[in-house]
């Protein structure tokens, strides 16, 4: 089984392919957190996979989440048989820090009946996608050119990574961590982490709005409301910016530094055509 999280499609669009390639089923986070959907069975040999988008260079809260209350069961368990294969992929714009040891250490709550010794990702990916973040002044979408080049060398990394997993292999770390992994992931990270992910500075100019509800069907956490959109504020946002790059109007906003800022999803291009 695949275990996802996506808002504007990077993640989504391979963890698709991987689930395919292996025959894996694929599952998506907020649908499963919606049903209160914690526990699972493992069949026989079946692997366990996790993808998801990197968010100030940490998982994101709604994955941290999910993993801390799910659990997992493997009924035909013994002493000597091998830990069941369990793998962790992350999209990210640039480098994705030190997510994947922040995962692992989450993972570390999950210990399946019969084994003594708790989950862990032994085979770890990072895969750079289109930057999708664009809330501070450094951080805007890629160019069109810049955008089909990661999309490009990534349609090359995927079947790579679909083998890897197919075949099992163990000990795998393909990570772009950047030069300053810890101070971006347990300093820089730990306070956008903590202090910037928040649905209060979104606003919609009501004149330009008009009122297709597309804001709301795309919301991940189901923290917006009718039309023109009303935030919940209820602390469940994640900050993914679906709401925000879904528009086809732009008339969503993250304070004023959105305004002259383009709008991602994956494939946006091609439905512009």
């Amino acid at each position: 089984m695949v275990f996802y999280f996506s808002g504007t499609g990077n993640t989504r669009w391979i963890a698709e392919q991987i689930a395919k390639a292996i025959g894996e089923q694929l599952l998506y986070i907020p649908d499963l957190m919606r049903n209160s959907q914690y526990e699972f069975s493992l069949s026989e040999n079946e692997r366990i996979g996790f993808c998801f988008p990197t968010h100030g260079w940490q998982p994101p809260r709604i994955v941290r989440e999910f993993v801390r209350k799910l659990k997992l069961s493997y009924p035909t368990a013994t002493v000597d048989r091998e830990m069941p294969y369990c793998w962790a992929l992350t999209t990210c714009g640039d480098d994705m820090g030190e997510a994947m040891t922040i995962f692992n250490k989450e993972l570390r709550r999950i210990v399946l009946n019969g084994y003594s010794s708790p989950l862990q990702a032994e085979a770890l990916f990072s895969v750079i996608m289109p930057e999708s973040y664009v809330c501070l002044p450094f951080m805007k979408t890629d160019t069109e050119e810049k955008e089909a080049m990661k999309i490009d060398i990534a349609k090359h990394q995927i079947p790579h990574i679909a083998q890897v997993i197919q075949t099992r292999m163990r000990g795998i770390m393909e990570l772009d961590k950047g030069p300053t992994p810890r101070l971006y992931s347990y300093v820089i990270g730990h306070y956008f982490n903590h202090h910037m992910i928040t649905d209060r500075k979104f606003t919609v100019d009501t004149g330009k709005c008009i009122k297709c509800g597309k804001c709301v069907k795309v919301c991940p956490v189901d923290n917006i409301k009718n039309t023109p959109p009303e935030w919940l504020h209820n602390g469940r946002c994640t900050c993914c910016l679906a709401c925000y790059h879904y528009c086809p109007v732009h008339a969503i906003n993250y304070g004023s530094i959105t305004r002259k800022r383009d709008q991602y999803y994956f494939n946006r291009r091609e439905d512009r055509r």
